[in-house]
């Protein structure tokens, strides 16, 4: 692992803030003060320094000097390999390497320390076993028999005739949007409060996003705001089932069935999540998934397009084929793309979805401890559950709500504190109608104070009841 040593250097004048943004950046749990003038070493401060520092009533503004100062180990260019690794234990996993100047040249580490991950990937002896198989074959590329039982199985999961694999998500959307006919001078609707390749996809089409605000409560696309941004060029809805929490399906549904235009799920972070008594991505025309590796399965890399549709079905096999005829090989009726999934991707996925319903149960189970455990926290706004769906927490998303304080400027504050107990997050989505590619001059309240708000918590399917009543703790003592 390569350090950048000026990203971890701070001095003494330096705040207990800084300090950790510096732990942040060099992740690896500590940070090196050092002169102001000519950046000879001073002494290092480790995350557990800080939470200490914290602890004693030291608030974000205090000078590090308040840091009770401790004998660090450092050796000289010329120390030997075997000499440093005699000098590591318990206590000493970081060793700083000096010039002749006194300045930091270079580190020894020794870190064995575990983090609690946002997410994780459950694999096991069968996705080896597939894989080899694979691999002994010889058909390792987008032929081979896995790809027709990936697709066949999560079909028949979902609850879906017809399902086609992709490279990823993004590209199972953009075939939707492509098999349909979506293109230049026709536009789709979208959450704002979304990962971006929702939009992009609707762009690589030629067709414009339509952004819309979310609703407070679902955090989902709001539907009440969907009628007035129809125009006589809507030709589809893309509602997304964020963070494994399904959209309000019966509602869009009965829009776009009185404008007569396409609903395109984006299940991509929903898989098995179920409303209106079906699973998300069978109820409008068209769904897709994705297999990122922090998805409910994974395929490294992947995804896929459902559908009930056989005509759709089959121009989406041809699109993602180069445009090549179903019928004669290498002979192409359209432009097509390059956007198959390999034999090796879909052996995985099928060793995946043997699996899939014990990880949806323990996500399920997750969901419930968190909200158990965060019952009664006036300071945090709960993912909510009800009557008309079945939330999966693919994560585990909390907002903050703390009185009398800037919620928006102290998530990024509270990501750090939880590094520093070694437990990872990942803010919400940054809303698409304020980045550059999308920007709109416009404001959209509730997914602006969604992002600026919301954190995700660690959920991977190995946590325990334990560590999630820990992660409770230490968020409880943060907001003290």
């Amino acid at each position: 692992m390569k350090i950048n040593i000026n990203n971890i250097l701070i001095n003494e004048t330096s705040t207990i803030r800084e300090a950790m943004r510096a732990i942040s950046i060099g992740e690896i749990g500590v940070t090196i003060s050092v002169e102001l003038q000519n950046n000879r070493f001073i002494r290092i401060i480790t995350d557990g320094d800080i939470r200490r520092a914290l602890l004693e009533g030291y608030g974000l503004q205090s000078r590090i000097n308040v840091i009770e100062k401790k004998e660090s180990i450092v050796v000289g260019l010329d120390a030997k390999q075997s000499e440093v690794t005699a000098m590591f234990n318990k206590d000493i996993r970081i060793i700083p390497v000096l010039n002749d100047k006194q300045q930091v040249v270079d580190l020894y580490f020794h870190d064995k320390r575990n983090r609690l991950a946002v997410a994780s990937p459950l694999f096991d002896d069968k996705e080896i076993e597939l894989v080899n198989e694979c691999m002994v074959s010889g058909w390792i590329s987008s032929s081979g028999k896995f790809v027709n039982e990936f697709e066949e199985s999560l079909a028949k999961y979902i609850g879906v005739k017809h399902a086609v694999s992709c490279s990823s998500g993004t590209s199972a959307l953009h075939l939707i949007l492509m098999a349909y006919g979506i293109g230049i001078g026709d536009e789709v609707i979208i959450p704002s409060l979304t990962f971006i390749a929702t939009a992009n996809a609707v762009t690589y089409s030629g067709a414009k996003p339509i952004l819309i605000d979310s609703d407070i409560e679902t955090w989902n696309i709001d539907e009440s705001k969907i009628e007035s941004a129809i125009t006589k060029n809507t030709k589809a809805i893309i509602p997304v089932h964020l963070y494994g929490k399904p959209a309000k399906m019966d509602k869009i549904m009965e829009i776009a069935d009185k404008y007569k235009i396409a609903v395109i799920e984006d299940a991509a972070e929903a898989h098995g999540a179920e409303v209106m008594n079906k699973k998300v991505g069978s109820i409008g025309v068209m769904g897709c998934f994705s297999f990122y590796g922090n998805k409910i399965i994974t395929t490294g890399e992947g995804g896929m397009l459902v559908t009930n549709n056989k005509e759709l079905y089959e121009k989406a096999q041809i699109l993602r084929d180069h445009g090549m005829s179903l019928s004669k090989k290498y002979w192409h009726d359209l432009v097509g793309f390059n956007y198959r999934m390999t034999n090796m991707q879909a052996a995985i996925g099928c060793a995946q979805m043997e699996k899939v319903d014990g990880i949806l149960k323990t996500k399920r189970n997750i969901g419930s401890m968190y909200n158990k455990f965060f019952s009664g926290h006036k300071s945090l706004i709960l993912p909510k559950s009800d009557n008309f769906s079945k939330h999966i927490y693919w994560m585990y998303p909390v907002i903050f709500n703390l009185r009398g304080k800037d919620n928006n400027k102290i998530r990024d504050d509270i990501a750090d504190l939880l590094k520093l107990f070694k437990i990872d997050s990942r803010p919400f989505f940054f809303p698409i109608h304020i980045m550059p590619p999308y920007y709109e001059n416009c404001s959209l309240p509730v997914s602006e104070k969604l992002s600026l708000t919301g954190i995700v918590l660690p959920s991977y399917v190995g946590i325990t009841n334990n560590e999630i009543k820990i992660n409770v703790k230490k968020l409880s003592f943060i907001f003290r």
